[in-house]
């Protein structure tokens, strides 16, 4: 069979393509991001490449939680840990403490386990090594109420070391499978009964409370109101930190290569040299952000302070959960500041319960939003190998005492505010080296300026989102 091949009665289109211009896009990049962070921290000048936070003097010791180490499934108290616990703050005997970190005992609990009763005395002290947990009271009109959440070290049950008396007015449940190091007041007792050092530093703290102190720490202005006549007004002073924290710049930098044929010949329609730094820049910022939110220095997730950090009641992020991360940081907070699949996570709890939240338009975005607060995308809070992630929300400015974020501007070679491009060489293979370095950090002014919601669960049906 003979097949006759059709004559073609105009140019084709392979062929008129060799005379045409390609329409083409500028280089394109996955890994850029909105960067909502960058672009809603207010940036405040730091001349001289540090910023220093002046507060006043506070009076709260510690961090407020027990850190611990383990070898195995076995763990144990740091025993200058102790000075957490009220009635051991200021004691520094080390042998002393750890012969009390001793006599504590590990013990496991099982989710839904009732770790001590309402009713029962309150005889011995718990630290919570891993885990979560309830404790539950009555409410105002008798019903039981979930009145904190307690994790990873946290305490309770430390008036023991210096009461013989007292009841539990609530009950701890574990709402996870939970950790606890154990210890009874009778051996506490039988301890400080060896030690002249330990009784001095438990009577004087019976008998000298702690100094009056606002509900921040920091101490008291005493003021006079209404009064009459003339009595003596009481006197006073601000004091203020004696080692205030500074914040250095931090810098992310990278060397740009470029061969000078490179640079020389294919600059139509598009310049070589722009292009490769427009995605170096953006490969810069996108760190920069990161670094923000991750680095260990100076990043808000490890910045913020552990009294304003709470957890889920539930596991996934609830309109509950929400509004108690509201609720630290209520003195007009600006955004929150999620995982897009944190807010997806989010998005699913509200339609289970019939919630619709409310949607605010910003910079051309239409965006979720909380009790009016948005809440904004950033792919770089991490999300654990568990599923788990975080949720920010913060106030932000100066004059709010806010977050802030820190740069210099007017450096040499500036082509960005706070970013240089400065031409290196020209080595022996031609090759033109331009360094490209960004300078920036970030700053709480004061802890209540920063919330964070942590161990948000965002599996789907225990499945990955």
């Amino acid at each position: 069979m003979w097949i006759v091949a059709e004559h073609e009665l105009s140019l084709g289109t392979k062929a008129a393509r060799n005379l045409a211009t390609t329409t083409k896009s500028v280089p394109q990049m996955q890994a850029i991001s909105s960067r909502w962070l960058l672009r809603l921290l207010p940036w405040v000048q730091a001349s001289g490449g540090a910023y220093r936070v002046n507060r006043r003097l506070t009076y709260t010791v510690g961090d407020g939680r027990i850190t611990f180490v383990n070898t195995g499934a076995d763990i144990q108290v740091i025993p200058r840990e102790l000075g957490e616990l009220p009635a051991l703050r200021g004691f520094e005997e080390e042998d002393v403490l750890a012969a009390v970190a001793e006599r504590f005992e590990q013990r496991e609990y099982r989710p839904g386990d009732v770790i001590v009763e309402e009713g029962g005395p309150v005889d011995r002290v718990y630290l919570v090594a891993h885990g979560k947990l309830n404790e539950v009271g009555r409410g105002e009109y008798g019903d039981e109420t979930v009145l904190r959440v307690l994790a990873n070290g946290s305490f309770f049950g430390q008036e023991a070391l210096v009461e013989t008396s007292r009841e539990w007015d609530r009950s701890l449940r574990a709402v996870t499978a939970c950790t606890l190091l154990v210890m009874p007041a009778a051996q506490f007792r039988e301890l400080a009964d060896q030690s002249a050092e330990l009784q001095a530093h438990l009577e004087n703290f019976r008998s000298h409370p702690e100094r009056s102190q606002n509900q921040h720490g920091e101490a008291a202005i005493e003021l006079a109101s209404g009064h009459e006549g003339e009595p003596d007004l009481p006197a006073t002073y601000v004091d203020y930190e004696a080692a205030p924290r500074e914040y250095e710049l931090s810098v992310a930098q990278t060397v740009l290569r470029v061969h000078s044929r490179v640079a020389d010949l294919y600059n139509e329609p598009m310049d070589q040299v722009e292009q490769q730094l427009r995605l170096t820049i953006e490969a810069l910022r996108e760190r920069q952000e990161d670094e923000l939110v991750n680095n260990r220095e100076f990043g808000l997730l490890h910045n913020a302070d552990l009294s304003q950090r709470i957890h889920t009641r539930t596991g996934p992020p609830t309109p509950d959960d929400m509004d108690e991360l509201v609720s630290m940081v209520w003195k007009d907070p600006a955004f929150f500041l999620a995982h897009p699949q944190t807010i997806a996570a989010f998005g699913r709890e509200c339609n289970r319960r019939g919630v619709y939240p409310d949607s605010v338009e910003t910079q051309g975005h239409r965006l979720p939003a909380w009790r009016g607060i948005p809440i904004y995308p950033c792919n770089k809070i991490p999300i654990s190998e568990s599923r788990t992630s975080s949720i920010m929300l913060m106030r932000t400015g100066e004059s709010a005492q806010g977050v802030i974020g820190l740069h210099q501007t007017g450096i040499p070679d500036e082509f960005q505010p706070s970013l240089s491009v400065r031409f290196m060489s020209i080595d022996e293979k031609a090759l033109i080296s331009y360094l490209v370095s960004a300078y920036y950090s970030a700053a709480v002014l004061v802890p209540d300026a920063l919330g964070i919601l942590d161990s948000v669960e965002i599996a789907q049906g225990g499945g990955r989102a």
